[in-house]
């Protein structure tokens, strides 16, 4: 069961500390992706500032348009407009204004800067996970790891619907601070028999010079998680993001992946730091193409052309 991954951390007292629900909707027709975040940040002190990217509570929509240039769309609320489950109730909800996130459901209604955007989505998955987990430090989950999203998105005169609409990943974050920098990948690969192979990997500095690694390779309906990592490629420029790296278990099983996205499908976006001092930089490419490579001697190969996501921050 992964119902407590999604549970509450912060109560409304927290401050310093950001906490976030997010997903990544390719959609099915691979015309583009869609990115959701529903974030509280500083709810004990009220946020850092009046700025949408600076309230306590925030709604996030990015769409991903193929071949095209990404757009964000933020809208900050006061903290006195937020509905909260307690910390670590199950289920789980998080509501604000017209918008809101459940354990298998999520919905907004936003007016941005003269753009109407609109989405009711449903997403159900057999997988789920806890990437990393620090205590108050901070952690990261993936409580639908293998997600399949049916319903509607609405933005301005374009309407998408489907069932299935996409699919990707739901995750939940928490953290004291951002990290000074991190890599992180999700992919969803379907050229297999049976399920698809699925693989996200999470690399971030800690404290003392020491590096937090962790890859789960999910196939056959079995994770394998893999802690050796060795990154062989890091490509972190405004046109181009690449991560290569070989992963591997104490069992002897190995895997080699690639995955890069390119301009104008980048989304380069500035998140507050949880200090108020400044911000921190951000590229997500949120349509990149992977490959994987595992067996004996690679024998065994697996490729997305869009179904993956990677994404760099910090340094």
């Amino acid at each position: 069961m992964t119902r407590h991954l999604n549970t509450v951390y912060s109560s409304r007292g927290a401050k310093q500390r950001y906490e976030v629900w997010f997903l990544r909707c390719g959609l099915a027709d691979e015309s583009g992706a869609w990115w959701f975040r529903y974030l509280l940040m500083n709810l004990g002190r009220k946020g850092c500032d009046d700025s949408p990217s600076g309230m306590p509570v925030q709604v996030w929509a990015t769409w991903f348009p193929r071949r095209g240039k990404p757009q964000t769309f933020i809208q900050g609320f006061p903290i006195e407009a937020l509905a909260l489950s307690a910390p670590g109730r199950v289920p789980f909800h998080c509501y604000v204004a017209e918008n809101g996130i459940e354990e298998n459901a999520c919905w907004g209604n936003l007016v941005v800067e003269g753009h109407s955007i609109s989405w009711t989505l449903r997403y159900s998955s057999d997988f789920g996970f806890v990437l990393s987990d620090k205590g108050w430090i901070g952690f990261s989950r993936s409580p639908h790891s293998n997600a399949s999203f049916s319903g509607e998105i609405l933005l301005d005169g374009l309407r998408l619907t489907g069932d299935p609409l996409g699919f990707g990943v739901q995750g939940h974050n928490c953290g004291y601070r951002h990290r000074t920098y991190w890599r992180w990948m999700h992919a969803r690969f379907t050229n297999a028999p049976g399920q698809p192979g699925i693989l996200e990997a999470l690399v971030y500095d800690m404290p003392f010079g020491l590096v937090f690694r962790k890859a789960v390779w999910w196939r056959g309906g079995k994770p394998t998680v893999l802690r050796r990592i060795r990154e062989t490629a890091i490509v972190n420029h405004p046109d181009q993001l690449k991560w290569t790296f070989l992963a591997a278990d104490s069992k002897g099983f190995r895997l080699e992946a690639s995955v890069q996205g390119h301009a104008p499908e980048i989304h380069h976006v500035q998140y507050t730091k949880t200090d108020c001092s400044s911000t921190v930089r951000v590229s997500n490419a949120s349509l990149a193409c992977a490959q994987v490579r595992f067996g004996k001697d690679g024998s065994e190969s697996l490729e997305t052309e869009v179904g993956a996501v990677l994404e760099m921050g910090g340094a």
